[in-house]
């Protein structure tokens, strides 16, 4: 059997809030309720399951999600339409901005429980999605 990441498990100030805000800027469902968890679908069968717990406890993590390039065209269409501050870098210097390292494009934001986002078109490196 290989080894495959199945979900993972996103600590949230509002579960319902973090997970409606994920899967309304990518274009996903919220796929199953069960507990202190609100599951979101990724393409390839990993789950984020989005947990509320107290805010003070939150340790801001990062994410990086590879994405086409339509669906990073609708995904930062929605940033913008929003008003989400975003950024070209992690460190966010360049703001209002996309990179275009590897031959992709990339962006960097915060969710509402304060977790650094990042969408990519091309996996670091340069190779072909």
């Amino acid at each position: 059997m290989s080894v495959e990441l199945n979900h993972t498990i996103i600590h949230a100030r509002d579960n319902r809030e973090s997970a409606d805000f994920f899967a309304g800027l990518l274009g996903l469902e919220i796929t199953a309720e069960w507990g202190p968890f609100i599951a979101v679908d990724l393409s390839n069968g990993v789950t984020l399951d989005f947990a509320t717990i107290p805010a003070d406890r939150i340790t801001p993590q990062h994410y990086a999600f590879l994405i086409s390039e339509e669906e990073f065209d609708a995904a930062y269409a929605r940033i913008r339409r929003r008003g989400i501050e975003h950024y070209a870098d992690p460190h966010r210097t360049q703001p209002g901005t996309v990179n275009h390292n590897d031959g992709g494009r990339g962006v960097y934001f915060m969710d509402p429980a304060g977790h650094a986002m990042e969408l990519i078109t091309v996996p670091y490196g340069g190779r072909p999605v």
